[in-house]
């Protein structure tokens, strides 16, 4: 009789019956997958939803079922997702902040009180009506923008355990102690409010075990991420401090109609030095809102869609942008030169980027620099931060699966042909580029950076070298010309 194990279960040089033993080996995969570098992450106000809480969105309309119509607010988390539609990204990981006197609508109906679900004056458009239907009643909760859901009941007792049993419901129902018989009728809920514009601390929250504000995008896979229109550069040192712990480029940007010697000054002053950082001029910029018209709105979300949108070796240089109908300095559709080579060389030279009109490439908006806040200039590219971010994720995604392996030359050129076929596909994706024939990465896991003692301790170590390629940033073409000129062309070879 054969025996049938599962590899690895079976001491095979401690057997002493004579037998057929067959080992079932699982399937081996050498294959790591990237990472996701698309997700931004916005902290903003809402005038519905859960507060705190991170919320997976894929768009504009998504975005309004969850926190509402987006409203005339430079700190709305709506008017970010729009903007960074527009220039391209389609997932986004929201969290809406509140100062904390935000207020649920409500409303009494028959006695009964019915308390919007979310804070916000989005719930003083919500609507309850009951109606008899058949041998019962239903209820049903309607918002221009949020939907409608209907329940039905016998009594208020049936619809409220069903309405509380429904996690997307737009209401809750509070019954008194002595409930009252249903009957048809109808109210809208009011005295709903956002409260106040949260001041910094909302916005970078706690980092405990309940997770707010900044720090409940830990663990959600953003790439980049914005604090959208809060300005106050005393938060810029945690939310760089936070970029770096978690991995995501964290884009910060000046107060609206801020001058260049007290961008400059500001950035010194606090010392804001970090990769992980991208601050943005505050020369904010006017967008044509759809629902709201005419807005002044931070640079933000402009630089972060633009961002998500690009594969991560690239940097936002010269990316032309949708949607901008002006800025502060520019005017209102202005696209005049507006800042002087003087004027861009100080904001550059300081680590502080700008969106303006003409981009290097012609007459259209655009990230002017393309720099993170680094005073280091082999770092301070949006690509270094962004591509570095990308390969170290992926790299921590993938390789805790070595973890527990047995430490011997198998486990080492698993480990070689697990790193070398990744970044293989980077190559092969133009991710990581060939320049003068050299491949742009290599491996070490043998051996030679595994001593005995190292390895007696349970050590395993991999070193990886990889070359990024580099941004075209001063492009130098050389004009000669003249009558006397010689040119040795014929005619007809080009």
């Amino acid at each position: 009789m054969s025996l049938i194990y599962q590899a690895g279960t079976l001491n095979t040089t401690a057997l002493t019956v004579p037998n057929l033993y067959v080992q079932i080996a699982q399937p081996q995969s050498l294959t790591l997958a990237g990472s996701s570098s698309s997700i931004m992450g916005i902290v903003g106000t809402a005038g519905w939803g859960p507060v705190g809480m991170p919320m997976p969105v894929g768009s504009v309309g998504e975005y309004m079922s969850y926190f509402g119509a987006k409203q005339d607010n430079a700190t709305d988390a709506g008017l970010a997702v729009n903007i960074a539609a527009m220039q391209g990204a389609s997932s986004f990981i929201v969290v809406r902040v509140t100062d904390g006197t935000d207020v649920a609508a409500s409303a009494v109906l028959d006695g009964v009180t019915l308390t919007a679900a979310h804070t916000g004056t989005a719930g003083n458009a919500l609507t309850v009506t009951v109606s008899p239907i058949g041998s019962g009643f239903a209820l049903a909760v309607s918002h221009a923008v949020l939907g409608v859901s209907t329940y039905t009941g016998a009594d208020w007792s049936t619809i409220a355990k069903t309405v509380s049993s429904d996690a997307a419901a737009l209401v809750k129902i509070v019954l008194p102690s002595e409930v009252p018989a249903i009957a048809a009728g109808s109210v809208t809920l009011s005295a709903g409010t956002d409260g106040s514009v949260p001041g910094t601390q909302a916005f970078i929250g706690q980092d405990g075990e309940a997770r707010t504000g900044m720090y409940a995008l830990r663990g959600q896979g953003c790439s980049v991420a914005t604090l959208h229109g809060l300005t106050d550069s005393i938060s810029f040192a945690s939310q760089a401090a936070f970029g770096s712990s978690e991995g995501i480029y964290m884009i910060l940007s000046g107060p609206a109609g801020e001058q260049l010697s007290a961008a400059v000054a500001t950035k010194s002053g606090i010392g804001l030095d970090s990769t992980a950082a991208k601050l943005m001029f505050g020369d904010w910029l006017w967008w044509s809102d759809d629902t709201n018209g005419i807005m002044l709105v931070s640079p933000q979300a402009f630089a972060a869609g633009i961002l998500v949108a690009l594969s991560p070796e690239q940097s936002s240089l010269n990316k032309q942008l949708s949607g901008v109908v002006g800025s502060q300095k520019a005017g209102l559709g202005s696209s005049t030169a507006a800042y002087s080579t003087a004027d861009l060389s100080t904001l550059f030279t300081a680590g502080i980027d700008v969106i303006c009109n003409p981009a290097p490439g012609g007459a259209y908006w655009a990230v002017r620099c393309g720099h993170n806040t680094s005073s280091r200039s082999v770092v301070n590219g949006d690509n270094y931060t962004r591509l570095t971010n990308y390969i170290a994720a992926s790299l921590a995604g993938g390789m805790g699966t070595y973890v527990g392996s047995v430490i011997n030359d198998t486990l080492f050129g698993d480990i070689r042909a697990t790193l070398l076929g990744f970044l293989s596909s980077l190559l092969s994706q133009g991710i990581l580029g060939v320049v003068n024939g050299v491949l742009p990465y290599s491996v070490v896991c043998d051996s030679s950076n595994n001593s005995q003692a190292r390895i007696a301790l349970g050590y395993v170590q991999a070193d990886i070298a990889v070359q990024y390629q580099g941004i075209n940033e001063k492009f130098i073409v050389n004009l000669q010309g003249g009558t006397s000129v010689s040119v040795s062309t014929a005619l007809g070879s080009v």
